[in-house]
């Protein structure tokens, strides 16, 4: 096994790119790590990526944030103008792990070890976010939700490593929120999970929406269905209990010990509800 640290993003992405056996990137290592102590995996090259300038940093723009791929969720969480845009990024981004793990844990990380459950990624696919890919043939932009294609699997070529997620500044009367059912009080993978994001006119009605569900399927659902029994509407009970429907509806999930196809399906339209309901009320909705 061969680890190395680059300093640049052209030497990460050329050692990816010419490695001729498995290969992992490693920022946090809080799934990477994990995974290779169990026996899961054990690649032939790690790429080592937090020494290249600019990962570790959130910027912010006059068009939003990027966040590198190596920003901790524990640094996020500090970030006053990232939680007074996107609190719903962020309180999806605190809940991956423990306190300890917080100062380790990325959410390119969370995004792209593309578990179902993941806890991030409902929130960034609720706020439009988009993930910007560097690789031998350049960089690229795509949608977050593009990035997972199933359980442990993602679209990423060889060589390629997402090198920040960029969120756009966030529309005048808008909110997100994101929440997720646990057996346990913390430190918990998501039964179900729920992000949502509004934009309000100036008379409290929705205008634009977007509603992603997560651990309901083998990749976070974005629900449009969801979304448009919210717009034109202000957020009367009519509208949330088409909206619980709707992503009830949505859900394919799975049977298994932490929850029922039956359960996680109710489960989906109760959090949907709850999110909707934050998300309304930090846009300015009453």
């Amino acid at each position: 096994m061969r680890y190395i640290r680059p300093l640049s993003m052209e030497d990460a992405v050329g050692q990816l790119a010419g490695s001729p056996g498995t290969a992992a990137i490693l920022a946090g290592g809080s799934d990477l790590l994990v995974r290779m102590k169990g026996g899961f995996i054990e690649p032939d090259l790690i790429v080592d990526i937090k020494a290249i300038d600019g990962l570790g940093e959130i910027r912010e723009t006059a068009e939003g944030f990027s966040i590198g791929a190596a920003v901790s969720c524990a640094l996020m969480g500090e970030s006053a103008a990232l939680n007074r845009e996107w609190p719903g990024v962020v309180e999806a981004a605190k809940l991956i792990g423990s306190k300890q793990v917080q100062g380790r844990c990325t959410i390119v990380g969370n995004l792209c070890n593309a578990s179902p459950a993941a806890d991030s990624v409902p929130a960034l696919v609720a706020a439009g976010a988009r993930a910007l890919i560097v690789g031998p043939g350049g960089r690229r932009t795509v949608a977050v939700e593009a990035v997972p294609t199933g359980p442990g699997k993602t679209s990423l070529a060889k060589g390629e490593i997402i090198e920040a997620i960029l969120l756009d500044r966030r529309a005048p009367r808008s909110g997100d929120a994101y929440l997720r059912f646990i057996p346990r009080t913390e430190m918990d993978i998501a039964v179900v999970s729920a992000g949502v994001n509004l934009t309000l006119d100036e008379q409290g009605v929705v205008k634009s929406a977007r509603v992603a569900l997560g651990a309901v399927a083998p990749t976070v659902l974005l629900v449009e269905e969801a979304a448009e029994a919210l717009i034109g509407r202000k957020l009367d009970e009519a509208a949330l209990e088409r909206l619980a429907k709707v992503c009830s509806g949505a859900c394919r999930p799975i049977d298994d010990k932490r929850g029922t196809v039956e359960f996680r399906r109710k489960v989906a339209g109760v959090l949907a509800r709850r999110a909707a309901t934050t998300a309304y009320t930090r846009a300015g909705g009453k």
